[in-house]
């Protein structure tokens, strides 16, 4: 199985995570609570690019705003398992009671028994649609998508075409003129470095199979990585001290995120 991505990518955004914990970067994080392969099917890559899209309209008003790179992680290509708080469930207004939905990595969310017998064959049918995800992202970060006069234009529609975004208009309009004073003084907007970004990608690290068969070891740097993302976490059922979810994490070089619940101790 190839690695969706590789150890350079992970080393530099975990310097550009040391830069935002000393204040000098801010991280923008962001995406579904679950991928599906239904809405991969039906719309495609759409939602993929309007994410996407999204993320980088938010850095550049933040980047305006606080005078600070921002480091842009998606919440995609492996976001496909639901950590639950009980094994079982039960439809509304039904008496039968049948596995819980784990999200589309390990079962289907139909309430059927057939639906929600585990089966490892959608381990791969996440990886190809987290493979074409990754590939798609890199397409965008790299091809000219993120040129600046496009990207603050589709602003301006938001800021002129939604009563939300009238509150807005004032800050739009000091960004335009920011992108016009560039152009004034010489500095191109169009040059490979405003137009190209780097992106990542995260999920929580919650089915070990998977991430395990991702693992790879890197002779150049003498570390393991999960290749199944840039960046993955802990979550709030998952983070025992004891328990296999952090003897996996601790053993990888990728920055890790720990999930914070209410259940958390100061311990």
């Amino acid at each position: 199985v190839l690695p969706l991505v590789f150890s350079g990518e992970v080393e530099r955004l975990k310097s550009q995570l040391a830069k935002a914990a000393a204040g000098k970067h801010f991280v923008l994080q962001g995406g579904d609570c679950a991928e599906s392969f239904e809405e991969f099917e039906k719309y495609g890559g759409d939602n993929i690019r309007d994410t996407f899209t999204l993320l980088i309209q938010m850095s550049i008003a933040m980047m305006y705003g606080l005078k600070k790179p921002v480091v842009k992680i998606g919440r995609m290509a492996g976001q496909f398992a639901k950590p639950r708080s009980s094994p079982m469930e039960k439809a509304k207004n039904q008496e039968l009671e049948l596995p819980s939905y784990r999200g589309d990595m390990i079962n289907g969310p139909e309430f059927t028994l057939e639906a929600r017998i585990p089966d490892p064959d959608r381990m791969i049918r996440a990886l190809n649609q987290s493979t074409a995800t990754i590939n798609l992202l890199r397409a965008l970060a790299s091809g000219g998508y993120l040129d600046l006069h496009k990207v603050h234009d589709i602003n301006l529609q938001f800021v002129n075409g939604t009563p939300q975004g009238q509150q807005f208009l004032d800050y739009a309009n000091n960004i335009t003129n920011a992108i016009a004073f560039m152009g004034s003084c010489g500095l191109p907007t169009d040059s490979p470095d405003v137009r190209q970004a780097e992106f990542y990608v995260s999920h929580e690290a919650l089915l070990l199979p998977y991430e395990e068969a991702m693992t790879r070891y890197d002779k150049n740097t003498g570390k393991y990585y999960a290749t199944s993302g840039h960046f993955i976490w802990l979550g709030d059922r998952t983070r025992q001290p004891n328990g296999a979810h952090v003897e996996f994490l601790r053993g990888i070089a990728n920055p890790i995120g720990i999930k914070c619940g209410p259940s958390l101790s100061r311990d």
